[in-house]
């Protein structure tokens, strides 16, 4: 991962505060004190990722010969997550907070250094009672090793029988100091000692049917932890059912699920996301210069949804960090406000796919080559972007803040969500100047028809023109239409039956006629 410090927790703050404020995203089930690592999309953030899996059908299926698409179900045999890999191996390591009972990542806990404070127990004079359990607390290099004594009190109250006694009043029974550098078992957030770490399983588990026996594998299912699997358990009823050959790939969008830890910056790690994945099948021989290609094509996708390649950074994941059946992985990474961090990985998992599940199922997925006359199982070039990580990564390069002077010099600042307009939730404003006028709102009424069919519109006759304007910039919308007096001729024949158009980015505006204004918008919003 690259250096580069690219953390502002101010931004990120704002970002999430707009997004609820605005309707982009809000914490499921929020009304219930909300469930930790899932999301629900508002109306302007399902717009939003609505057209983001629609920008990449358009340019990942319907603009290619050599893609087709699946759907495949969320539920998952057990036996293939077996054949996978899954089933034994996906799992991280887990470490819990002796103290605040906090569950981290094991490799995730930052090296650490400091003075860690050994303690043998506890006990209470007044009343005779004692315990006897080992703890520890990190104190950091620049504080005093005596500021230990709290946590450890913190710690040992727990156990005390009565809970009405200070635990200011226990006696520590502390064992020795030691200096340390780099140690990762203790909680950076308190100093408490942290549990010897342990394999978690990310995976969903559920039964099937009514009477499902727990002997029963047949009876057992999983939430599928990502959408390959799917791809490569069709791939051959795919390939036999249309007339298509070497190299061509299989693409889906769809929910996954994984049990995360730790779930944490805001939508980026979730437990229930969505995915939008291909599965690209070649020849051996081709399965590197495959993989340099669809880095390309995915790294130009990011810039015609507005994530700049400036903002992007390719990480050659290096001999020993690589799955083990990779031969080449990038990581393609974005520069978010909590730092730089994944989107897509783009992987050559040569055939080790499609070779387990022919082992597991007992079934042939080779591929037979007419011209060759050759039967080989096929590699697999894999492009899986995360579709909300995606969102995130829009919204957070989308948002700014314009500080603006009006002509009596007084400063005021302008939000914006500066969204691509093919991204936009809304692509365009409709407003009347005056509401009452009834002539300018049966215009407007005319324009949001003839729009409708073709895109998503917002109709507003709420409050000053120039407070609509801002309502529609700071959610993104790239164009704003005003009927007025022109638009009837009643100012200059010459301008009736044209409209304002307004430029979000520039605020600048121009006229156009109605009759040209479908036109003129699909050729900007697509």
């Amino acid at each position: 991962m690259a250096n580069k410090d690219t953390t502002d927790p101010i931004r990120m703050e704002k970002i999430v505060s707009l997004c609820k404020q605005r309707g982009f995203i809000f914490q499921a089930g929020e009304l219930y004190g909300g469930l930790n690592g899932c999301w629900d999309y508002g109306p302007l953030g399902a717009e939003l990722k609505r057209n983001l899996k629609d920008y990449w059908w358009r340019k990942t299926v319907q603009e290619r010969d050599d893609v087709l698409g699946m759907d495949g179900a969320i539920l998952t045999m057990q036996q293939v997550l077996k054949s996978s890999g899954h089933l034994d191996g996906f799992s991280d390591p887990m470490c819990d907070c002796l103290l605040s009972k906090a569950r981290l990542r094991a490799d995730q806990v930052p090296a650490q250094d400091g003075t860690a404070v050994w303690y043998s127990g506890a006990k209470l004079e007044s009343s005779g009672w004692s315990t006897e359990r080992p703890f520890a607390v990190l104190v950091a290099p620049d504080k005093d090793p005596a500021s230990a004594k709290k946590v450890a009190r913190q710690f040992y109250a727990q156990f005390m029988p009565d809970k009405k006694v200070s635990p200011k009043e226990l006696e520590l029974i502390e064992d020795r100091q030691e200096q340390v550098t780099g140690v990762t078992n203790f909680n950076p957030e308190n100093g408490s000692l942290l549990t010897e770490a342990k394999e978690f399983n990310l995976m969903f588990k559920t039964k099937m049917g009514a009477s499902a026996s727990e002997d029963d594998p047949n009876a057992t299912a999983f939430l599928r932890p990502e959408t390959a699997q799917s791809i490569f358990c069709q791939y051959k009823n795919i390939l036999d059912s249309n007339r298509i050959k070497l190299p061509f790939g299989i693409a889906q969008v769809g929910k996954s699920f994984r049990n995360e830890i730790n779930p944490r910056n805001y939508t980026f790690r979730s437990r229930e996301f969505e995915q939008m994945e291909i599965e690209f099948f070649c020849r051996p021989e081709d399965g590197m210069r495959l993989t340099e290609e669809w880095l390309e094509a995915r790294l130009n996708f990011y810039e015609e949804i507005g994530v700049p390649r400036a903002k992007l950074h390719i990480l050659d994941v290096p001999d020993g960090e690589r799955a083990f059946y990779s031969d080449k992985t990038y990581d393609i990474e974005y520069e978010f406000p909590f730092g730089i961090q994944e989107l897509e990985g783009v992987a050559y998992r040569t055939n080790y796919d499609l070779r387990v599940h022919q082992e597991g199922s007992g079934r042939a997925l080779e591929y037979f080559d007419e011209d060759t006359k050759e039967r080989f199982l096929p590699h697999v070039v894999e492009p899986s972007a995360g579709c909300d990580r995606t969102v995130l990564a829009i919204i957070c390069e989308a948002f700014d803040e314009e500080e603006l002077t009006d002509s009596k010099g007084k400063k005021d600042v302008r939000t914006v969500m500066r969204f691509v307009p093919r991204m936009a939730p809304i692509k365009v404003g409709i407003f009347p100047l005056l509401k009452k006028n009834e002539e300018q709102v049966r215009i407007c009424r005319e324009i949001q028809k003839t729009l409708q069919p073709w895109m998503n519109v917002f109709y507003d006759d709420g409050g000053a023109v120039g407070r609509r304007y801002r309502r529609q910039d700071e959610i993104g919308t790239p164009f704003c239409v005003t009927v007025d007096f022109d638009t009837l001729g009643e100012n200059d024949p010459s301008t009736k039956g044209t409209v304002t158009i307004r430029h979000r980015d520039s605020m600048e505006q121009e006229r156009l006629p109605v009759s040209e204004l479908l036109a003129w918008l699909l050729e900007r919003v697509r």
